[in-house]
Protein backbone atom coordinates (compact mmCIF):
# COMPACT_ATOMS: atom_id res chain seq x y z
CA UNK A 1 0.00 0.00 0.00
CA UNK A 2 1.54 3.30 -1.10
CA UNK A 3 1.85 6.41 1.03
CA UNK A 4 -0.43 9.39 0.21
CA UNK A 5 1.22 12.28 -1.64
CA UNK A 6 2.76 14.97 0.54
CA UNK A 7 0.73 18.15 0.94
CA UNK A 8 3.93 20.19 1.31
CA UNK A 9 5.85 21.65 -1.61
CA UNK A 10 9.39 20.13 -1.46
CA UNK A 11 10.96 23.32 -2.80
CA UNK A 12 9.12 25.35 -0.18
CA UNK A 13 10.45 23.08 2.58
CA UNK A 14 14.00 23.42 1.22
CA UNK A 15 13.68 27.22 1.01
CA UNK A 16 12.40 27.35 4.59
CA UNK A 17 15.29 25.17 5.77
CA UNK A 18 17.84 27.37 3.98
CA UNK A 19 16.29 30.51 5.49
CA UNK A 20 16.33 29.12 9.03
CA UNK A 21 19.84 27.66 8.84
CA UNK A 22 21.16 30.98 7.48
CA UNK A 23 20.62 32.42 10.98
CA UNK A 24 23.92 33.10 12.74
CA UNK A 25 22.82 30.94 15.70
CA UNK A 26 23.25 27.85 13.53
CA UNK A 27 26.74 28.65 12.25
CA UNK A 28 29.54 26.34 13.30
CA UNK A 29 31.60 27.91 16.13
CA UNK A 30 35.07 29.19 15.16
CA UNK A 31 38.11 27.08 15.93
CA UNK A 32 39.51 27.43 19.43
CA UNK A 33 42.81 29.25 20.02
CA UNK A 34 44.74 25.97 20.66
CA UNK A 35 43.36 24.52 17.41
CA UNK A 36 44.41 27.61 15.44
CA UNK A 37 47.87 27.55 17.00
CA UNK A 38 48.22 23.85 16.15
CA UNK A 39 47.12 24.48 12.54
CA UNK A 40 49.69 27.26 12.20
CA UNK A 41 52.37 25.07 13.74
CA UNK A 42 51.61 22.22 11.33
CA UNK A 43 51.73 24.62 8.37
CA UNK A 44 55.20 25.78 9.45
CA UNK A 45 56.34 22.18 9.86
CA UNK A 46 55.06 21.36 6.38
CA UNK A 47 56.96 24.34 4.95
CA UNK A 48 60.19 23.31 6.70
CA UNK A 49 59.84 19.70 5.58
CA UNK A 50 59.34 20.82 1.99
CA UNK A 51 62.59 22.77 2.06
CA UNK A 52 64.58 20.02 3.80
CA UNK A 53 63.58 16.96 1.79
CA UNK A 54 65.89 16.51 -1.16
CA UNK A 55 69.14 15.38 0.36
CA UNK A 56 70.01 12.46 2.56
CA UNK A 57 70.69 14.60 5.60
CA UNK A 58 67.51 16.61 4.97
CA UNK A 59 65.41 13.46 4.91
CA UNK A 60 66.78 12.33 8.27
CA UNK A 61 66.01 15.72 9.80
CA UNK A 62 62.54 15.71 8.26
CA UNK A 63 61.71 12.32 9.74
CA UNK A 64 63.00 13.46 13.13
CA UNK A 65 60.69 16.46 12.99
CA UNK A 66 57.72 14.30 11.96
CA UNK A 67 58.35 11.90 14.85
CA UNK A 68 58.57 14.82 17.25
CA UNK A 69 55.29 16.29 16.04
CA UNK A 70 53.52 12.92 16.28
CA UNK A 71 54.85 12.50 19.82
CA UNK A 72 53.59 15.98 20.76
CA UNK A 73 50.11 15.34 19.33
CA UNK A 74 49.94 11.95 21.05
CA UNK A 75 50.84 13.60 24.36
CA UNK A 76 48.14 16.26 23.93
CA UNK A 77 45.50 13.65 23.10
CA UNK A 78 46.44 11.50 26.09
CA UNK A 79 46.72 14.50 28.44
CA UNK A 80 43.63 16.43 27.44
CA UNK A 81 41.45 13.88 25.62
CA UNK A 82 41.56 15.96 22.44
CA UNK A 83 43.66 18.85 21.19
CA UNK A 84 40.75 21.29 21.33
CA UNK A 85 40.10 20.24 24.92
CA UNK A 86 42.64 22.76 26.19
CA UNK A 87 39.74 25.22 26.41
CA UNK A 88 37.19 24.28 29.04
CA UNK A 89 33.85 26.11 29.23
CA UNK A 90 33.23 27.84 32.53
CA UNK A 91 29.52 27.02 32.54
CA UNK A 92 26.88 25.17 30.47
CA UNK A 93 25.80 27.00 27.33
CA UNK A 94 23.17 26.63 24.62
CA UNK A 95 25.42 24.04 23.00
CA UNK A 96 24.87 21.52 25.81
CA UNK A 97 24.13 18.02 24.56
CA UNK A 98 20.59 16.69 24.50
CA UNK A 99 20.38 13.40 26.41
CA UNK A 100 18.66 10.36 24.94
CA UNK A 101 18.87 8.10 27.96
CA UNK A 102 15.16 7.28 28.38
CA UNK A 103 12.17 6.44 26.22
CA UNK A 104 9.78 9.24 25.12
CA UNK A 105 7.12 7.83 27.44
CA UNK A 106 9.46 7.99 30.43
CA UNK A 107 10.36 11.62 29.67
CA UNK A 108 6.66 12.55 29.41
CA UNK A 109 5.88 10.80 32.68
CA UNK A 110 8.64 12.76 34.41
CA UNK A 111 7.35 15.98 32.82
CA UNK A 112 3.90 15.34 34.27
CA UNK A 113 5.39 14.68 37.73
CA UNK A 114 7.40 17.91 37.61
CA UNK A 115 4.40 19.93 36.45
CA UNK A 116 2.35 18.56 39.35
CA UNK A 117 4.74 20.26 41.80
CA UNK A 118 5.16 23.45 39.77
CA UNK A 119 8.63 22.76 38.37
CA UNK A 120 7.69 24.05 34.92
CA UNK A 121 11.18 24.74 33.56
CA UNK A 122 12.41 21.19 34.23
CA UNK A 123 9.13 19.81 32.90
CA UNK A 124 9.52 21.63 29.58
CA UNK A 125 13.02 20.23 29.22
CA UNK A 126 11.61 16.72 29.69
CA UNK A 127 8.99 17.38 27.00
CA UNK A 128 11.73 18.54 24.63
CA UNK A 129 13.67 15.35 25.24
CA UNK A 130 10.52 13.30 24.68
CA UNK A 131 10.02 14.99 21.30
CA UNK A 132 13.64 14.33 20.25
CA UNK A 133 13.40 10.73 21.40
CA UNK A 134 10.19 10.18 19.42
CA UNK A 135 11.70 11.62 16.23
CA UNK A 136 14.73 9.37 16.67
CA UNK A 137 12.44 6.37 17.26
CA UNK A 138 10.54 7.14 14.06
CA UNK A 139 13.75 7.47 12.07
CA UNK A 140 13.12 11.13 11.25
CA UNK A 141 16.51 12.15 12.67
CA UNK A 142 19.64 10.05 13.26
CA UNK A 143 20.32 8.36 16.58
CA UNK A 144 23.64 10.02 17.37
CA UNK A 145 25.20 10.69 20.73
CA UNK A 146 26.28 14.19 21.58
CA UNK A 147 23.83 16.18 19.44
CA UNK A 148 22.79 19.66 20.58
CA UNK A 149 19.34 21.21 20.35
CA UNK A 150 20.40 23.30 17.37
CA UNK A 151 22.07 20.38 15.63
CA UNK A 152 18.75 18.56 15.79
CA UNK A 153 17.26 21.46 13.81
CA UNK A 154 19.87 20.78 11.11
CA UNK A 155 19.00 17.08 11.22
CA UNK A 156 15.31 17.83 10.67
CA UNK A 157 16.11 20.22 7.82
CA UNK A 158 18.39 17.73 6.08
CA UNK A 159 15.82 14.92 6.37
CA UNK A 160 13.29 17.13 4.54
CA UNK A 161 10.66 16.37 7.16
CA UNK A 162 7.64 18.65 6.60
CA UNK A 163 7.63 19.74 10.25
CA UNK A 164 10.49 22.20 10.24
CA UNK A 165 8.58 25.35 11.19
CA UNK A 166 6.92 23.86 14.29
CA UNK A 167 10.13 22.07 15.26
CA UNK A 168 12.15 25.31 15.07
CA UNK A 169 9.51 27.12 17.15
CA UNK A 170 9.64 24.32 19.76
CA UNK A 171 13.45 24.44 19.84
CA UNK A 172 13.47 28.23 20.23
CA UNK A 173 10.99 28.01 23.11
CA UNK A 174 13.07 25.31 24.81
CA UNK A 175 16.28 27.37 24.49
CA UNK A 176 14.61 30.55 25.80
CA UNK A 177 13.32 28.64 28.82
CA UNK A 178 16.31 26.42 29.60
CA UNK A 179 19.26 28.63 28.60
CA UNK A 180 17.66 32.08 28.59
CA UNK A 181 15.80 31.53 31.89
CA UNK A 182 12.52 32.75 30.46
CA UNK A 183 9.88 32.83 33.24
CA UNK A 184 8.07 29.54 32.80
CA UNK A 185 4.63 28.39 33.88
CA UNK A 186 1.79 26.22 32.64
CA UNK A 187 1.35 28.33 29.47
CA UNK A 188 4.90 27.73 28.20
CA UNK A 189 4.68 23.98 28.81
CA UNK A 190 1.29 23.83 27.10
CA UNK A 191 2.63 25.80 24.12
CA UNK A 192 5.62 23.48 23.79
CA UNK A 193 3.39 20.42 23.89
CA UNK A 194 1.14 21.98 21.25
CA UNK A 195 4.14 22.47 18.95
CA UNK A 196 5.40 18.96 19.73
CA UNK A 197 2.00 17.45 18.91
CA UNK A 198 1.98 19.42 15.64
CA UNK A 199 5.37 18.03 14.67
CA UNK A 200 4.30 14.45 15.33
CA UNK A 201 0.94 14.90 13.55
CA UNK A 202 2.71 16.15 10.43
CA UNK A 203 5.06 13.17 10.63
CA UNK A 204 2.04 10.83 10.55
CA UNK A 205 0.48 12.68 7.61
CA UNK A 206 3.74 12.61 5.67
Amino acid sequence: MGLPPSVHDPQGVRDLADKILADRRYERPPKSVPDRILDWFLEQIDSVLGSLVGSGAGTVIAWAVVIGVVALITYLIVRYGRVGGLERPAAPSARMMVELTRTPGEWLAEAASLEAVGRWREALRCRHRALIGELVRQGAIPDRAGRTAREYVRDVAVSRVAVLEDFVAATDLFERVWYGHLPTAREECARFQELSDGVLRERVRA
